[in-house]
């Protein structure tokens, strides 16, 4: 999936490539957390920006003889149109994203391109059903292979007499749904606001509590959810995300994830990063208990390593499923290097799992271990030695084919002379070896330059 930002913040025009794992690094106020954003924006919502168009005769016979039969054919071939028209909707609507001003988004263009074949939508079944409390109202499947969605209404759902407007579009969602699903991964976002958002826990469920006393007091039906993230509207969509992902952190401890079913030596590994586990208590109360200590610390007692780790470590032992994207903007927050060289390592084993994985990043440490990991892929029988010596499991390494990274930095099409507060940037490709691993070039420069400083004082250059 590539995609084209225009006029984003301090981006001027940008185009990555969404990977298995994708890496955007940078000075700071470079684009990181716009474009990282962005696309947690979209993908959170592409399901209500795009549209297939139902015609009213289709809707007319549905509710005349209880059943109808929709060649998805014509969207297919209109794919391209339908996921542009969403585009268009999103960029007018990023301002939202954003909690910010739509002046300030007046010019921005967010554009997705799919290389994929998408007549690969034939291949999948489908089915989705219309509820009410007591029965089915509206049925809609496709069987694998078919190019074919049957639409049924059953006889409860002429008794209620369902809107047509409403089942135009459940059929709407369900063709996009079947045409888009398998290109569009479930999104996940660890946000750079995350560790403060951690020691908040029981005032974010005050707050519910409080709002869920005015909703009973209001005189028309308000969506629970919906009212919560509303009064968090001066925020941006990720941080929300967060600030509800935390509110409901006790009720996501009753689930499992595949990870946790599967794969625990993974959850071992998280809890050799943090030191410790996550143990959820009576009230819905979070707690941390570090390895070989008997206590048991709340967030606002626990180090910054814990409260930075909390929803990844949630999202890894509680949600997480295959074809998911794992997005976590700067990783490397309250992380001892080594500790960032193993964030690297396990975010590698998680894109081997499935899992897509997003990050920005400052941290040198994560992208030479990335390097490493590259480097080690190779079937060279001296590689082999030095994985085996060091302790890298084949899961641990990846493939530089499964790796995209991005520099973001000063556009160089954009004269010189313009002021710091106009300089507008962009996001450059960088090379990727098995040879080298990652061309990194914003973290080289400034090493190469405090490793001249320090053989300049240890020779004594300045006499």
């Amino acid at each position: 999936m590539k995609i084209l930002i225009e006029n984003l913040g301090v981006l001027r025009k940008a185009q990555f490539e969404l990977s298995d794992l994708t890496i955007i690094c940078g000075h700071n106020n470079t684009g990181k957390t716009y474009a990282t954003y962005a696309v947690f924006g979209f993908l959170s919502n592409w399901h209500r920006l795009m549209r297939a168009e139902v015609s009213d005769t289709e809707i007319s016979q549905l509710i005349s003889d209880g059943v109808i039969r929709i060649d998805i054919t014509s969207y297919i071939m209109n794919s391209q149109n339908i996921l542009s028209e969403g585009c268009r909707r999103y960029s007018e609507q990023l301002h939202t994203i954003f909690a910010s001003s739509s002046k300030s988004f007046t010019n921005t263009n967010f554009q997705v391109e799919l290389e994929s074949d998408l007549s690969s939508a034939f291949a999948a079944s489908f089915e989705r059903k219309l509820r009410s409390q007591q029965s089915e109202l509206l049925m809609l499947s496709k069987s694998e292979g078919s190019d074919v969605l049957e639409v049924s209404l059953s006889t409860e759902g002429e008794k209620i007499k369902l809107p047509s407007s409403i089942i135009e579009d459940v059929i709407s969602e369900a063709i996009i749904e079947i045409i888009f699903g398998n290109y569009f991964p479930s999104p996940f976002i660890a946000s750079a606001e995350r560790t403060g958002v951690s020691i908040f826990i029981k005032e974010l469920d005050f707050a519910r509590n409080r709002l869920v006393h005015e909703i009973g007091r209001a005189e028309k039906e308000i969506d629970n959810q919906d009212m919560f993230l509303d009064s968090y509207s001066d925020y941006a969509l990720p941080v929300r995300a967060n600030l509800d992902f935390t509110r409901r952190l006790g009720e996501i401890a009753k689930e499992e994830s595949f990870i946790a079913q599967k794969h625990p030596h993974i959850l071992d590994k998280f809890a050799d990063i943090i030191g410790g586990e996550f143990l959820s208590g009576t009230n819905k109360s979070i707690y941390f208990k570090p390895r070989d200590n008997g206590i048991t610390l709340t967030m606002g007692e626990s180090s910054g390593v814990v409260r930075s780790m909390l929803d990844v470590g949630f999202y890894l032992r509680h949600i997480a499923k295959p074809g998911d994207l794992l997005m976590v903007d700067e990783p490397e927050l309250s992380l001892h290097p080594e500790n960032q060289c193993k964030v690297a390592r396990l975010f590698a084993w998680l894109v081997n799992l499935g899992i897509q994985v997003f990050i920005t990043t400052h941290s040198d440490y994560i992208i030479r271990e990335f390097n490493t990991l590259i480097m080690l892929y190779q079937e060279e029988p001296f590689l082999k030695q030095i994985a085996t010596r060091e302790g890298y499991s084949c899961e641990e390494l990846i493939d530089k084919k499964l790796v995209k990274a991005y520099v973001a930095e000063r556009d160089k099409r954009q004269p010189k002379h313009h002021t710091t507060r106009n300089i507008n940037h962009t996001l450059i490709a960088a090379d990727i070896s098995y040879e080298q691993g990652i061309d990194a070039r914003s973290f080289d420069k400034t090493i190469v330059r405090m490793n001249e400083i320090q053989e300049a004082i240890l020779w004594r250059d300045g006499e």
